[in-house]
């Protein structure tokens, strides 16, 4: 990961500006470094993935151009060739430093041709104007707010704008922001087209999509490692993976100390796969101890992303104290896209389609929010091959009747898609899905609510509760993180649109706790 900052203004105080960058220097220990655009200023924290050498370092420049990019950009050499062709010259093999030269070429239409997770920041020097762009599912983070005169000013988190700009707000995914306005180049949940290949079709396209979402996320100048929970999506990543690599890859898991229900499936899956397997423990007081620093770098009060954040912060820590690897690949976003435990009550196709869109069009705000900061806060960088564009875009447009759980087993084209060719044992690839906020430990999520009782009485919460109009808590231990999040993040609240929760117009899914055990199909997951 990296962090970038933009102060697209004239009117700057320099010394607010890096104080408040300074706030993410971990998500780029490696060097940080300021420039003065001529109307403005452009901050970078660097973490050095691609493109190791002193060259790579941003902002980069081209004749009086200049741009900040947090982001992978993958199959860069076929277009940076192309660019060659045309005259331009490169200093690095930093895939970021494409974007100016494809800026000079394109215009705005080279957003739409990035194969990438990235968020950016331009100066244009001929027309003194600035334009900032983020990825379509929003895997990379931006916010943006204004400042007391009026400037603009875009940030890789929000900690970044706290007391710079008076309202802080998420950058929308998939848009460019020019002249004044947000303009949507891409919306990977939204289908033009249904495509109503067969079944054996279905999987045999999820299946190569899939596998070249992992393969193209392998391609890093630092070490890689993996994430593995067990479960059925971290646990297809790391078998992709471990097909293509001549070597064992490096895996990691993380249980609580007393009930490790997770480790036991990792390493039933790292054995299968081979893996270079490591197992992090992780007690109820680290993850007390551990909870102010969780809502702080996570900047949300929602109770499922801070539950889920808990083993992964753990995790990353671990790794970034004891491993020399700097880019995780990780399992997030197939949830959204083949099903939740909650969406086997979806009433028909329609509405399972609609929510699939929903939860793919808010992802940022929620897991893909969490793997981020987890990762980055620990100076290590996230990569998500289900979120690859071309695999999100074709299984949203696969006929929603195909998607539905109606085989008895969520998920079922996924699990079908890898059922031959030796990936993962069944035990793994047709265990019942067990949400991964529940599932470390189980106990985990016991020890945050019996804290949040030890801080609240029930006179307490309504009292509390009663000061926030909006996403008001309605839970002792939604207060307490409500609490935190304003310590840091006074008046913010509306950076997040609501609570993570199943929809509750569902029959079945009229629940307070995000929690897939409170379902009434939640059966053996986890167990």
């Amino acid at each position: 990961m990296c962090s970038i900052m933009g102060y697209c203004g004239s009117d700057f105080n320099i010394a607010q500006f890096e104080a408040g960058f300074r706030q993410t220097v971990s998500r780029g220990p490696d060097v940080s470094r300021v420039v003065d655009t001529g109307m403005g200023l452009f901050g970078f924290h660097r973490l050095s993935i691609m493109g190791l050498t002193p060259e790579g370092m941003q902002p980069f420049e081209l004749n009086g151009d200049y741009v900040v990019c947090n982001g992978e950009l993958y199959g860069f050499e076929k277009e940076r060739e192309a660019l060659k062709k045309k005259g331009y010259t490169f200093k690095s093999d930093s895939d970021c430093e494409i974007i100016l030269p494809m800026w000079r070429e394109y215009g705005v239409e080279m957003f739409s041709r990035l194969d990438a997770e990235f968020a950016c920041v331009i100066f244009d020097g001929s027309t003194r104007e600035y334009v900032a762009a983020r990825d379509p599912i929003g895997i990379r983070p931006l916010y943006y707010g204004f400042s007391a005169t009026g400037s603009i000013v875009f940030a890789s988190e929000p900690k970044n704008l706290v007391g710079l700009c008076a309202k802080i707000l998420p950058f929308p995914p998939g848009c460019y922001y020019k002249n004044g306005v947000f303009v949507r180049y891409c919306d990977p949940a939204e289908v033009r087209e249904v495509v109503h290949d067969d079944l054996d079709e279905a999987c045999k396209n999820i299946r190569e999509k899939l596998i070249a979402g992992v393969e193209k996320r392998l391609v890093s100048d630092s070490k890689v490692g993996f994430l593995l929970s067990g479960g059925l999506d971290s646990s297809l990543v790391c078998a992709i993976a471990q097909k293509k690599c001549s070597t064992p890859i490096k895996t990691f898991a993380i249980g609580m100390s007393e009930d490790a229900i997770d480790l036991k499936y990792a390493k039933q899956a790292a054995d299968y796969i081979g893996s270079d397997h490591t197992e992090v423990y992780m007690t109820p007081d680290e993850v007390i101890g551990s909870l102010d620093e969780v809502v702080k770098m996570l900047g949300t009060f929602d109770i499922t992303t801070i539950r889920a954040s808990m083993g992964m912060y753990l995790v990353c820590k671990a790794i970034h104290e004891r491993t020399d690897v700097r880019v995780l690949l990780t399992g997030e976003i197939s949830d959204e896209l083949f099903g939740y435990k909650y969406t086997d009550f979806a009433p028909n196709a329609e509405e399972f389609q609609k929510e699939a869109q929903k939860r793919v069009r808010e992802l940022h705000m929620y897991d893909v929010l969490r793997a981020d900061r987890c990762i980055s806060v620990n100076s290590l960088e996230a990569r998500v091959p289900f979120g690859d564009l071309d695999f999100v875009k074709y299984v949203m447009a696969l006929d929603p009747e195909m998607k539905v759980n109606k085989y008895g087993k969520g998920k079922y084209l996924l699990r079908r898609a890898f059922e031959d060719g030796d990936y993962l044992p069944d035990e793994i690839l047709w265990r019942e899905k067990a949400a991964f906020s529940d599932a470390v430990g189980h106990s985990m999520v016991d020890y945050l609510k019996a804290y949040a009782e030890t801080k609240y009485t029930d006179e307490d919460l309504q009292e509390k509760k009663a000061k926030y109009t909006h996403a008001q808590p309605y839970t002792k231990e939604s207060l307490l993180y409500r609490e935190i999040f304003e310590k840091y993040y006074p008046g913010q609240g509306e950076m997040i649109v609501d609570f993570w929760l199943p929809n509750q117009s569902w029959e079945g899914c009229k629940v307070s706790d995000p929690s897939a055990r409170v379902l009434s199909n939640y059966g053996a997951s986890g167990v």
